[in-house]
């Protein structure tokens, strides 16, 4: 493998929604990189350069989130999301490239491998719950886990803090910290996205997956872990792998960790 370091390479990709965000590093096959709710690109910015020594690892901001434009909250959805990643691709000259997403950028990974096959040649579910009816139902209506009341004393901040604190390492004050920036930066969207999500129908759709598929499971990550069973059945021949220290910021919780159980199965696939 090829140990140089790479360059990070930063970019704005016109789409039919508006610019969206892209960093990169490295050559080789493409393997894209989709974050979760309320993430930007700085959710891979530890795997970038661990994924760029063998391949073209691209990360996306998602529309609303990070440095991409931000359209009405009314236009978006994961079959839309999808369709921009679709368009993202096009631009870069990517006819097929393995895919990888994190909670809200796995859901988004599905859904451009339901829809778009012949452009996914591996996928990988991080963290990927099984939003089916129950899932919709028990959620409708409840408040998401980023959505706080702006107050005029900055304490909704910390109220954020301390909602998304039980879901991270004790002590990590750097990695909710990255959270928060990003969340900042989201605006509306830190809630919104997770809503995005609740209105997916993923029993219509995860059927149609036709990509070897790989289901990584946090095993810290209560809200993801216990689907990752019951994705991976619904996806013939897809495998399961689960890093046992895993939390809901699995990605740059344990970039090295993330970045080899990738590799490890797109060097069996792609």
């Amino acid at each position: 493998m090829d140990t140089e370091p790479r360059a990070l390479r930063r970019q704005f990709i016109q789409t039919t929604a508006g610019a969206l965000h892209v960093a990169s590093m490295g050559d080789g096959f493409p393997v894209l990189l989709l974050h979760q709710t309320p993430r930007s690109w700085d959710e891979y910015r530890d795997v970038l350069p661990l994924l760029g020594q063998r391949y073209r690892a691209i990360a996306i901001d998602t529309p609303g989130f990070g440095d991409s434009c931000k359209p009405p909250l009314s236009t978006h959805s994961i079959g839309r999301w999808a369709q921009l990643v679709r368009e993202v691709m096009d631009r870069l000259g990517i006819a097929r490239a393995a895919v990888v997403g994190h909670h809200t950028g796995a859901v988004t990974a599905m859904e451009i491998a339901a829809a778009a096959p012949a452009r996914v040649a591996a996928l990988v579910l991080s963290s990927c719950s099984y939003n089916d009816a129950a899932r919709r139902s028990a959620h409708a209506g409840k408040r998401a886990i980023d959505e706080v009341e702006v107050r005029a004393d900055g304490s909704h901040l910390q109220e954020m803090w301390q909602r998304r604190q039980p879901y991270y390492p004790p002590g990590d004050t750097a990695l909710l910290s990255r959270l928060m920036v990003d969340a900042l930066k989201a605006g509306e969207m830190a809630a919104h996205g997770h809503v995005v999500v609740r209105h997916y129908v993923m029993e219509e759709r995860i059927g149609l997956v036709r990509a070897p598929t790989l289901v990584l499971r946090a095993g810290r990550d209560p809200h993801a872990a216990p689907s990752a069973p019951r994705i991976a059945a619904a996806i013939a021949g897809s495998q399961l792998h689960t890093l046992d220290e895993g939390m809901v910021p699995m990605p740059d919780q344990m970039p090295e960790q993330f970045a080899q159980a990738v590799m490890d199965f797109l060097l069996r696939t792609c």
